[in-house]
């Protein structure tokens, strides 16, 4: 089994979290992203995965590395390849093409699920969909009477389903997808102005594929900094369900009030002090005299006799008497 992850778009909607490093590496609950979602991948496979290609943008040897490590995490070897121009979800994904081989599961790196399942290697393919409210903002896919799925849609003006695609597909033979995102690229058919998977699929679909739809238990978002922080929220308790030690041993914490859930990493200092409920803090962060719920609170930053909430506050970051309500990027210096 191979994960095929398309992550080099640029993350302009979490600026200026972003500016710095993409934003499938951006933390939840102490892990990047992408990491959190290439683990609960491999734990719904049901069989061994040997390869994650992660198809970036020009970010560095430093993200480079750290993806070989998030690739053997869960046991496979990594492939690091670049999709230089944003030409579509089709487009990036064959970007990859020397790795849809066999079966393999395309996953997007700006979500991540909650879910109890292992995924179903008899069936031609799976895409994964959750009920919305609005659907107009994704793409959606219609089912007949069996539960098969009939149509999919790009972000559809007029209303013909509110089962949007998340962002996670199964594909039981790799090759015949790589040939048919390829005829998309020779023929140059498009949809609103880029090649999209979803033509792909749709023509595999009207050639006899037989797709069937996945379902979550729950969907999570970090398309922005308040969805972000929400799926921070969310994980924090899938986390504290499965018993996952969250508070590391090596942080210092001294007449202070932990509220669970929350995620302390390594060497971090928490003084005079109430953390929680649903606040990271990253490896070596230091909180004195200051009061913190539901936030993202990054490696080595400060946090001093300050009240914050509903915020994302970056590597090195230092805040000193700030509103409650705080998106601070790497290195700032806030003090009011």
């Amino acid at each position: 089994m191979k994960i095929i992850v398309p992550m080099a778009g640029m993350g302009k909607r979490m600026r200026p979290h972003t500016l710095t490093v993409p934003k499938p590496l951006v933390p939840i609950a102490g892990k990047p992203i992408v990491q959190r979602l290439v683990e609960d991948i491999a734990k719904v496979c049901g069989e061994p995965v040997d390869e994650v290609a992660f198809i970036i943008g020009r970010f560095g040897a430093t993200v480079e590395k750290q993806l070989q490590g998030i690739a053997e995490s869960v046991g496979a070897k990594a492939t690091i390849v670049y999709q230089d121009e944003a030409l579509g979800t089709a487009h990036a994904i064959l970007c990859a093409q020397n790795s849809l081989t066999g079966p393999l599961v395309v996953a997007f790196a700006d979500t991540l699920f909650k879910a109890d399942f292992t995924l179903d290697s008899t069936v031609a393919g799976t895409i994964w969909v959750q009920q919305v409210e609005d659907p107009r903002p994704f793409g959606v896919v219609k089912l007949n009477e069996q539960g098969q799925i009939t149509d999919f849609v790009e972000k559809p003006v007029e209303f013909v389903s509110d089962l949007a695609i998340i962002g996670i597909y199964y594909f039981q033979d790799g090759e015949y997808l790589r040939r048919e995102l390829q005829y998309l690229l020779d023929n140059d058919i498009k949809d609103k102005g880029e090649y999209q998977l979803t033509n792909a699929l749709e023509n595999m679909k009207n050639q006899g594929t037989v797709f069937v739809p996945g379902r979550v238990t729950e969907w999570l978002d970090c398309g922005n900094k308040d969805a972000t922080v929400f799926t921070n929220q969310r994980y924090l308790e899938y986390l504290k369900e499965r018993g996952e030690l969250l508070v590391s041993p090596s942080a210092i914490i001294t007449n202070s009030v932990l509220i669970e859930p929350v995620y302390v990493g390594e060497h971090a200092i928490i003084t005079n002090s109430v953390v929680g409920p649903h606040v990271s803090l990253g490896d070596h962060a230091n909180v004195r005299d200051s009061r913190l719920s539901n936030s993202i609170v990054q490696t080595s930053a400060s946090l001093l006799n300050t009240v914050i909430t509903n915020s994302m506050v970056g590597n090195h970051a230092v805040v000193t008497g700030t509103p409650d309500d705080l998106s601070l990027g790497d290195y700032n210096n806030i003090r009011v």
